[in-house]
């Protein structure tokens, strides 16, 4: 009780310092001249920002930059981590995984998102479609990787299974599938996961943006004898494609970091890994800190590209408006 005593006191010390100084702060900044109090008051709303951004982004980019270029001691050792990363089986499985899932991820989502933007839209129960669509985003990537394990478990052969799939192959008289275990599929039983959680993304961003397309395209487009289709490839993606370039970018950049679900699932073994995943085991697990900064930087250059376009699209459609 002493103990907590102290700590309680301590910190309600700590808030009074930080309420006098605030106090103070804003006594200056009431006294100053008006063009020095906006100075003022514009970088005391920007500092704590800066301030944040420096010790949480800054710092441990270029912290980890330098790291990637050390060995397990922390000695410098060029472009060994590299080298390794290049030319190593298990390295380039793990980059040709990261390959796979930044391609399928992103278009499979979008393209699943969108088939059901248009074909629930207007549709009877529409709410209630959507929303058992979208409901798979309300869980973490960790709690639907449980899921899914739970979907793919095997329990081998002549055992009963409690896999949902595999329960019912035995029941159809198909034997049992190890499906986190036999390599390459298991990387796609894994993607299968993301494309799951990531649809709902997908699926409210495009409904929303197909409801902004104006009636009177799409009005014009059907007195011009245009059918379904030839609205829909014509009117309405025109009409999204600020929207699809914002939904697949969005997916691209979190199928890049993606960690969770293989870790849960597989731990990365059996050539499921990813590039996130092998950063924390060669980092944590292996004791290669230099290995783990390395796959970290080359993360960060694949993301890099995909941030700039999105945000030139997004500077573009603004000058637009």
């Amino acid at each position: 009780m002493e103990f907590i005593g102290e700590k309680l006191l301590q910190v309600v010390i700590a808030l009074a310092i930080f309420a006098a100084v605030i106090g103070l702060i804003m006594l200056l900044v009431d006294r100053a001249p008006k063009s020095v109090k906006d100075k003022v008051t514009v970088a005391g709303f920007l500092a704590p920002a800066a301030i944040l951004m420096v010790v949480g982004l800054v710092y441990p980019a270029i912290r980890t930059s330098m790291l990637a270029f050390t060995d397990a001691g922390g000695n410098a050792n060029g472009f060994d981590n590299f080298v390794w990363m290049f030319t190593q089986p298990e390295a380039l499985t793990t980059l040709r995984n990261t390959v796979i899932w930044t391609v399928l991820v992103p278009l499979l989502s979008t393209s699943f998102g969108l088939a059901y933007a248009v074909f629930i839209d207007k549709a009877r129960g529409e709410k209630v479609l959507k929303s058992l669509v979208f409901m798979p985003m309300a869980i973490s990537f960790v709690g639907a990787g449980i899921i899914w394990k739970l979907v793919y478990d095997y329990r081998g052969p002549n055992i009963e299974q409690t896999g949902v799939i595999n329960f019912f192959r035995d029941a159809l008289g198909m034997d049992p599938k190890q499906f986190l275990l036999d390599a390459p599929e298991n990387t796609i039983f894994l993607i299968i996961v993301m494309v799951w959680i990531q649809t709902g993304f997908a699926m409210v961003i495009l409904s929303a943006a197909i409801k902004g397309v104006p009636v009177e395209l799409i009005e014009a487009a059907r007195l011009d004898g245009a059918n379904a289709w030839q609205q829909f490839r014509n009117v309405t993606v025109p009409g999204i494609r600020g929207a699809l370039v914002v939904v697949l970018t969005t997916i691209t950049i979190a199928t890049l970091k993606v960690f969770d679900i293989v870790r849960t699932m597989t731990a990365g073994n059996y050539d499921t890994s990813v590039v996130a995943n092998e950063m924390y085991t060669q980092a944590f697990r292996a004791g290669e800190p230099g290995r783990g900064a390395a796959l970290a930087l080359i993360l960060f250059l694949m993301v890099l590209p995909i941030v700039v376009y999105n945000a030139r699209v997004l500077r573009k459609q603004r000058e637009i408006h």
